[in-house]
């Protein structure tokens, strides 16, 4: 299988090491206008070219990713359709072009993939089992937040596309969670959201928010949402009478309270935890795999993708609601 990935950056060399882990024979070839960056991606086996056009000229792909900017997407996506090569993309955030890629896609008959990597965590999917299992009323609390200079070290934060304001770093983590509260919870309802900019960072978006979100069948849950926390924080707990669920980000930290003991109990989701040490503790490489390996099977027509453009434009919709004024 010969692959191409659009965007060398972070979580482009990401998808390029796992995808080698999943299939150790595959070609991976990559496409970036920043020659320093290409030249790090010949230096790890990846051929790079500085163009799609260059690189769909000279070679035959099987699939391509795209790990750009998201504001550039719906373009790249469109050129990747035109060359006949189904796709897989990171998240976009921002819905441009999705109605016109989607019937190129079909038109085509070419796979449109959109990551949303929170749908295949163990413990989210233990969550929402146990919601459903559960089957009465609940409600949760949500806080998740992270020190917006320390998303990328390596860069300023006002370089990379969480600097602007259509894509910028509170809309990322709304992106991020969603679609799995939406999957779990169900359809939103109803939002209240109030905003503010706490800091002192150089955006021109709030950086800090408090959503109450009222979902279809009168779940209703509380969201802290924040680009200032200095140590990344990702804290849930789902509750009713009968059940009470925590959880603080990772895959060790996952608890039900036992009502006959009055513990707390530790939920195993995994039995080997993947963690790149230059990204916090929440975030597990696991997810990443399953993720690239649905897309891999739906590709080859074994799986349905988990995810898909028409369910996040009704995501974006409810964050677009969120961040309205």
């Amino acid at each position: 299988m010969k692959c191409l990935i659009v965007g060398l950056g972070s979580m482009g060399k990401r998808r390029a090491r796992l995808l080698r882990g999943i299939q150790p024979d595959i070609t991976i070839c990559g496409v970036d206008f920043s020659e320093e960056r290409r030249a790090e991606a010949e230096s790890l086996g990846i051929k790079a070219y500085r163009s799609i056009s260059q690189a769909v000229a000279a070679e035959q792909f099987d699939a391509a990713f795209v790990s750009t900017a998201p504001k550039s997407h719906a373009v790249v996506i469109s050129e990747l359709l035109d060359a006949n090569l189904s796709v897989f993309t990171e998240i976009n955030l921002i819905a441009d072009g999705y109605k016109e890629n989607m019937a190129k896609a079909k038109e085509k008959d070419l796979l449109l993939f959109l990551s949303s990597t929170m749908l295949y965590r163990g413990e989210t999917q233990y969550i929402k089992q146990q919601v459903g299992a559960f089957g009465k009323p609940v409600g949760y609390l949500y806080h998740i937040g992270q020190y917006l200079p320390d998303w990328h070290p390596w860069e300023n934060y006002k370089n990379f596309f969480v600097g602007d304001k259509r894509t910028g770093g509170c809309r990322e983590i709304f992106g991020i969670e969603m679609p799995w509260l939406i999957d779990t919870f169900g359809p939103v309802k109803e939002v209240y959201a109030v905003k503010d900019k706490i800091s002192g960072l150089e955006i021109d978006y709030p950086d800090h928010y408090l959503v109450t979100l009222t979902h279809e069948n009168g779940t209703r849950g509380q969201l802290a949402v924040d680009v200032v926390s200095p140590k990344a924080v990702r804290s849930f707990e789902v509750y009713g009478e009968g059940l009470h669920l925590f959880w603080e980000g990772n895959p060790k930290e996952l608890y039900r309270f036992d009502a006959e003991t009055k513990e707390k109990c530790a939920v195993e989701t995994y039995k080997t935890v993947e963690h790149d040490a230059r990204y916090s503790d929440n975030i597990v490489e696991n997810a990443y795999v399953d993720e690239l390996t649905n897309f891999l099977d739906a590709l080859a027509g074994k799986a349905e993708p988990r995810y898909s453009f028409a369910r996040d434009l009704e995501t974006l919709a409810v964050i677009d609601r969120i961040e309205g004024d």
